[in-house]
């Protein structure tokens, strides 16, 4: 028992208690931030989702295989679009203040929702139609890059002393249940229409859903309090800093940011966007069973995150952290094998609820780790630098390096390889991290 003194008595503690305790215009800050995160990953979600069915209606080609090709080549042009928007929101974020780019943020990313929504068909206008998705993907990547620097860097700012852990926590609920909501939509659809009404105008359906949450969240942000600790900085005139100067003043930081966002973004795309597609090619289970097994694992995830959160005001960011890279490591490949050797739908569900559980662990704390690395004036931009160009590389090609890997390897349980390579490079991103939940507990 001796060991254990340092656990929190989450009971007494959780998460739901502190939302309780949290003052009304502090709930509505934090509902301010997270609602742009969560349509941003919506629209992401599902556009994944129905890549299928827009390829055949916005990309016609010679065959099936080259209009999916065309798909996902406009898919990850919003990838490429985030280190971009990242930097200059950031940029933005840092001069301006935090409520003004997250109201640029949803504006952007609701005009680009509404352009799929009501984007005619190749059958309609020809080449236009596909233009009209690239742009809107082009807008939507580059609203992309700048949301989680800037919704991070407020939440953190918001956050009472020694919740900096809790409310950073949040960001990822938001990504998560985004990501659930985006799912469920999708396979409703799916099941409950036939694929003429799909293909006619069902399609469109979770897009709409989507396009609801944009005036809302518009709403919400125009009444944001801007947070004290950028006002603080504005009056202390602090020098801006330019990307060059950034990196030279703070690149033990923007490395260990990368370090980190590199595990993160390999453990959730690999488990959570990839995993269906490997479930059905490789393991041969039905579409339909292995996105149910996601929606069980995407529960367990958006459920734990706010527990980590909290465990790191109380023990600090790096052993939360160090834990999750632990198991990032340890875990993956005898669950891969586990499944490989009797792939039914009930170890694929056991093996995504542990998965998601163990990103859980990294995903509570590591909002405001990343933000707490960086100081006020240069936080937006640093944080969105590191982020951005992190999920670009190891997030937006991990589907290809994944079947890359089975391919070159000839085993089924190459993922968990990835998996692996990222949890050692998210433990040397621990390692260069200054953690300072301590600092924050003394002012």
């Amino acid at each position: 028992m001796l060991g254990l003194r340092w656990l929190p008595a989450f009971p007494s503690d959780s998460f739901l208690r502190l939302l309780m305790q949290t003052k009304p215009v502090a709930l509505r800050q934090i509902v301010a931030a997270v609602i742009g995160n969560a349509l941003e990953w919506y629209d992401f979600v599902v556009y994944g989702f129905l890549t299928v069915i827009i390829s055949r209606l916005f990309f016609p080609a010679e065959s099936e295989y080259a209009s999916l090709l065309l798909t996902m080549v406009t898919f990850g042009v919003g990838f490429f679009m985030r280190p971009i928007g990242g930097v200059l929101i950031g940029m933005y974020a840092d001069r301006k203040g935090r409520k003004a780019a997250l109201q640029l943020i949803i504006f952007l990313m609701t005009v680009s929702i509404a352009m799929i929504a009501f984007a005619p068909t190749y059958a309609a206008i020809g080449v236009a139609a596909p233009i009209i998705i690239l742009l809107a993907r082009l807008l939507q990547g580059m609203a992309t890059g700048g949301e989680f620097a800037s919704a991070t860097a407020f939440l953190v700012e918001s956050a009472p002393t020694g919740r900096r852990g809790f409310f950073g926590s949040l960001q990822m609920v938001g990504q998560s249940m985004a990501a659930l909501a985006g799912a469920a939509v999708g396979m409703l659809i799916t099941q409950g229409l036939t694929s003429e009404e799909m293909d006619s105008w069902g399609w469109r359906l979770p897009f709409l859903f989507g396009l609801l949450i944009g005036p809302v969240g518009l709403y919400i942000r125009r009444y944001l309090d801007e947070t004290e600790a950028f006002i603080e900085a504005s009056q202390a005139e602090i020098e801006r800093v330019g990307l060059v100067r950034l990196w030279h003043e703070h690149k033990r930081s923007i490395v260990a940011c990368f370090s980190l966002v590199v595990a993160g973004t390999i453990m959730y795309y690999v488990v959570l966007i990839y995993m269906p597609t490997y479930a059905k090619t490789q393991l041969k289970i039905p579409l339909a069973d292995a996105f149910a097994a996601q929606v069980a694992g995407l529960l367990c995830l958006t459920i734990a995150i706010p527990f980590f959160g909290v465990l790191s005001d109380r023990i600090g960011r790096k052993p939360v952290l160090f834990v999750a890279m632990l198991c990032y490591f340890v875990l993956p490949y005898p669950l891969f094998a586990w499944l490989q050797a009797d792939p039914t739908v009930l170890r694929l569900t056991i093996m995504q609820i542990v998965l998601c559980t163990t990103v859980a662990i990294a995903f509570g704390p590591i909002s405001t780790a990343l933000a707490e690395q960086f100081p006020v004036h240069t936080r937006s931009t640093g944080l969105a630098l590191a982020y951005n160009f992190a999920v670009m590389l190891f997030g937006g090609f991990a589907q290809l390096i994944v079947t890359w890997l089975i391919r070159v390897t000839g085993t089924p349980l190459a993922p968990a390889f990835y998996v692996m390579f990222g949890a050692v490079v998210g433990a040397v991103g621990v390692m260069l991290m200054v953690d300072h939940y301590k600092e924050e507990k003394l002012q």
